[in-house]
């Protein structure tokens, strides 16, 4: 798995963290809001996460952990799958034709 540099990751979230200030700030206007929802998904891209709040909470403990640590817990929060309830195995499927 490839991580992005620190340096980058700090620089970014500080950009996320000032474009969300500014917005809270002037709810209406469109352009700040379009500036802080681009610096929410670049920090996604960075941090390979879906939804900005996540990748800033990850840019978060990635930036204060080691690189060693940051894998490990990464790799023992529960996956989600898309889809919901999943389908028979594709053994068991069969066509009533064939019957």
């Amino acid at each position: 798995m490839l991580l992005p540099a620190k340096a980058e990751v700090a620089r970014q979230l500080r950009r996320y963290r000032a474009w969300e200030r500014m917005m809270l700030a002037a709810p209406d206007d469109r352009r700040i809001r379009a500036t802080f929802e681009d610096s929410g998904y670049t920090l996604c891209v960075l941090m390979g996460k879906r939804c900005a709040r996540e990748a800033a909470d990850a840019a978060e403990r990635y930036l204060c952990t080691s690189l060693v640590a940051y894998l490990r817990e990464e790799d023992e929060r529960p996956r989600t799958r898309a889809g919901g309830r999943r389908g028979p195995p594709a053994t068991d499927r069969r066509s009533p034709a064939g019957r």
